[in-house]
């Protein structure tokens, strides 16, 4: 009989090795194993990286050195941030206007039109529209303050042969000498002159400011309008590949609502501005036309816009006589219920309803802010906010169970 040597005679399949053996050494192994799975894992490694740049934080000066550099950070951001307040407000005009026009390029697109030829249609309407309104309101306004200069000397004199005046030069001799003295004084130094032609220069300077910061808010709108789908693509391309679908259809929503809250506005401070103008050349109260003009801008405010100018056409009116004022007055006050109650649910059909509180919370923050503008903004975008809550978080946490 063959003798068989140990290195011939292999270890059963059940034999435990040596390796195995002893209580300790299956979490010896197992802890192994779970190092070695999350260390190979990103998630393990980023998680190591994290757990090794707090451990380095335990010295103070290192802690207060990062500390006073994200708040230096912080502060140049946010000096830089205010000295590009004029070009944030120029791209966000210049957005608002764009989502704004975008509706009409969309229903000139369904007529056929392709969209440079919409965009350029839609865009030369704007302009053409702008025009005409300055047009309008430049000559009426040049107009106004030269009969306002020529009619100084008119009622200096009227002031001079009233009651009034020989009043107070009787009982105000000295002291209306003294006045007059001085105001003679000041209008012949040359350095208060140089002052008033610096207040001067100052109101062209800022005339012209205004002038084209216009011209480049209309040409970035033109270009925002131009290139939306092509911005909106780009944007979906950053969100998950998995989550493209929820952000398109969302975008959607919030830019047919926004541009349907533009335009809208737009449209009710049109039939405002021409109805004021209609009701004043009617009963033939003055400045007709620059009232028109000034309710247009006025009722662009949210809420607040029509009882407002309301108020100040009420007052003009006043000027002219009561009877006129206060026919005036209730046919106003009429129209703001038919605007309210008929006019703006079907206008603004398309845009996201905002609760009343809201609204009025967001106009006055958003006045507080940014003024006029902010006001005016305010509310589509507290419409967005609510757009993505209701769409986004709400389904999220409806989901959590």
């Amino acid at each position: 009989m063959a003798e068989i040597t140990p290195e011939e005679n292999p270890p059963a399949t059940g034999a435990a090795t040596p390796a195995a053996t002893g209580p300790a050494a299956p979490a010896k192994a197992s802890e192994a194993a779970a190092a070695t799975d999350v260390d190979a894992s990103p998630h393990g490694r980023n998680a190591g990286r994290r757990r090794r740049v707090f451990s380095r934080m335990d010295s103070p000066f290192r802690t207060g050195f990062l500390l006073t550099l994200g708040g230096l950070t912080a502060l140049v951001l946010g000096l830089a941030v205010q000295d590009l307040v004029s070009v944030i407000i120029y791209i966000v005009v210049a957005l608002f206007i764009s989502l704004g026009l975008n509706p009409v390029v969309v229903a000139l697109q369904k007529r056929g039109m392709g969209r440079p030829a919409a965009v350029a249609t839609a865009f030369g309407l704007v302009i053409a529209a702008i025009a005409l309104l300055l047009s309008l309101v430049i000559p009426t306004v040049v107009d106004q303050i030269a009969q306002f200069v020529q009619s100084v000397p008119a009622m200096v004199r009227d002031f001079q042969g009233s009651g009034t005046y020989a009043w107070l030069e009787e009982s105000f001799s000295d002291s209306l000498a003294g006045i007059l003295a001085d105001i003679q004084a000041f209008l012949t130094n040359p350095g208060n002159i140089a002052a008033i032609g610096g207040g001067a220069l100052q109101v062209g300077a800022s005339l012209l400011n205004a002038g084209s910061g216009l011209i480049v808010i209309l040409v970035l709108a033109l270009y925002f309008l131009a290139s939306l789908p092509q911005m909106t693509a780009a944007m979906y391309t950053l969100a998950p590949a998995r989550d493209r679908g929820k952000l398109a259809e969302l975008t959607e929503q919030i830019t047919g609502s926004v541009g349907s809250y533009v335009g809208g506005m737009i449209i009710l401070a049109f039939i405002n501005g021409s109805l004021v103008g209609i009701l004043y050349f009617t009963l033939g109260l003055p400045f007709a036309l620059l009232m028109g003009v000034a309710a247009l801008c006025i009722t662009l405010i949210p809420m607040i816009g029509t009882v407002l100018f309301w108020v100040i056409g009420t007052g003009m009116a006043l000027f002219t006589g009561l009877t006129p004022a206060i026919i005036f007055a209730i046919a106003y006050l009429i129209y703001m219920q038919i605007e309210a109650y008929v006019m703006t649910p079907r206008i603004m059909n398309r845009a996201v309803s905002v609760p009343g509180p809201l609204v009025i919370i967001s106009a006055v923050a958003g006045g507080t802010l940014m003024g006029l503008l902010g006001a005016f903004i305010a509310i589509p975008v507290t419409a967005s906010i609510l757009l993505i809550i209701r769409q986004v978080w709400v389904p999220r946490q409806n989901a959590k169970v």
